[in-house]
């Protein structure tokens, strides 16, 4: 694998030209962001245990202050201004707001979400909140978490909370970020919080999800929120080679991946994982894929790479640990800081094939996510980070591409606007457009903010 070292940003070709009405937007998640963990009554979440705990994070560290957007949210919606996007997509953190995870509610949490809208709508840029970004209460955990199904009704009554303050003004919601990524690192490998290692045991969690977002989603509505919908990580799935074991494989893991946290959702039903050797799915009663299928106004994706799947060789920790798939590496491939490999020709496969595998049923799709992390470094003030440039690039003409192909595609949302405590990386990895010196919460423009401001003023003037 080889580090990614594109063309200058002045050699790039002009900007695509996108539809008039494109939303164009940044993403962040409150736990990553916010600090002031123990300020204004905020409970603790299963982020909070996890990140204090020996050797969870990598450096260490712990998001008690993390960008400091508790308190320096003003300055960050200006830089949102600067960059002249439409929307911002941000979490309400539910230990923020409701600290036992049901129960009393946390009204400065609400006062904080509240003055954070406000500000945005000053600005005209439309506030685009996310229920759950991974920070589940401890209370809520210790009940059971997302192993319990009542996580899902106390995820629909906070919900309705939320929105009891907030759905005068704000007029598209995201229920989940991710389930796909709670069940896998959450609960089955045991690398984020909660830090369970189940494997296939934690299939409840993506049931209980889902069924938490269909049961929001009516509660959204219920008072009269306009446009609901998901953030479903999703990864178009290559097969090692072309023989039957890796074929057989790949399929496996774009059902556990993508399907079991899509089918449900678009077509009313899930995967047949009996058909690849996994258990049939726990917890599901009758009515529950009704609910979980009440229809979505946008479907959320967040992707930033293609995975390569073969059968896991014989002594490999995949085949230790029963798994019937097992991640290979592309062939010399460019790679972000993370390691992840550098595709954009993937995302319009992943779009296209999308619209292909769910003709009719399929809701517009936003890209709720999509960037990369390198290691910046400030320069005299500044940080020219061409390689973050390129793959924007790349990735922004692929979601254009797939847009020709047929693709409804009405959105794009960089992550992310700052440098953040990056999950179990902890501060190792940045993701900005902002490149932020966490000693004093001080925010500097990247290259690539600049860039980002130009493409937007280039397609509203195409």
């Amino acid at each position: 694998m080889t580090a990614f070292s594109p063309q200058d940003k002045t050699d790039l070709p002009d900007f695509p030209v996108f539809p008039a009405d494109f939303r164009w937007g940044a993403s962040t998640s409150a736990f990553q962001i916010e600090g002031a963990l123990d300020e204004d009554d905020r409970g603790e979440s299963i982020w909070d245990v996890f990140s204090n705990a020996d050797g969870k994070i990598i450096d260490g560290s712990t998001a008690a202050i993390a960008a400091d957007s508790y308190h320096r949210y003003p300055e960050d919606v200006a830089l949102l201004d600067g960059l002249g996007v439409s929307d911002y997509r941000f979490s309400v953190a539910w230990p923020r707001v409701q600290p036992a995870g049901s129960g009393a509610v946390n009204l400065k949490g609400l006062d904080y979400y509240e003055r954070l809208v406000d500000e945005l709508l000053a600005r005209d840029i439309a506030p685009i909140p996310t229920l759950f970004h991974w920070d589940l209460p401890t209370p809520v955990e210790d009940a059971g978490g997302w192993l319990s199904r009542d996580t899902a009704y106390r995820f629909a009554d906070y919900a309705g909370l939320v929105a009891d303050r907030l759905g005068d003004r704000v007029a598209r919601w995201i229920t989940l970020n991710e389930p796909a990524m709670t069940t896998l690192l959450g609960y089955a490998t045991g690398r984020h919080a909660p830090g369970r290692a189940l494997l296939f045991e934690s299939l409840p969690t993506a049931h209980h999800q889902l069924l938490g977002h269909g049961l929001a989603t009516s509660a959204l509505r219920e008072r009269g929120v306009r446009e609901v919908g998901i953030a479903n990580n999703h990864t178009l799935v290559v097969a090692a080679s072309d023989s039957e074991p890796d074929r057989l494989a790949a399929e496996g893991y774009d059902m556990i991946y993508n399907r079991v946290f899509a089918d449900p959702l678009l077509l009313g039903r899930y995967p047949d994982l009996t058909a690849f050797g996994f258990p049939e799915f726990p917890g599901l009663r009758p009515g529950d894929v009704d609910i979980i299928a009440t229809p979505l106004d946008f479907y959320g994706v967040n992707s930033y790479n293609p995975t390569r799947i073969g059968a896991p060789a014989a002594g490999s920790e995949a085949a230790a640990l029963g798994l019937p798939f097992d991640e290979v590496p592309f062939d010399a491939t460019e790679v972000t800081g993370f390691g992840w490999p550098i595709k954009p020709a993937a995302l319009t496969e992943l779009l296209v094939k999308l619209t292909d595998r769910y003709p009719d049923v399929l809701p517009p799709i936003v890209i709720t996510e999509n960037g990369c992390s390198f290691p910046d470094r400030p320069e005299n003030g500044r940080v020219e980070d061409t390689s973050r440039i390129g793959y924007l690039d790349g990735h922004i003409r692929a979601v254009h591409e797939a847009l020709r192909r047929g693709a409804d595609v009405r959105g794009y949302y960089v992550w992310s606007l700052l440098d953040n405590f990056e999950w179990a990386e902890g501060y190792t990895q940045r993701f900005g457009l902002y490149y932020v010196d966490f000693s004093t919460g001080e925010r500097t423009a990247k290259a690539s903010a600049d860039w980002f401001r130009e493409l937007i003023a280039a397609s509203r003037q195409s």
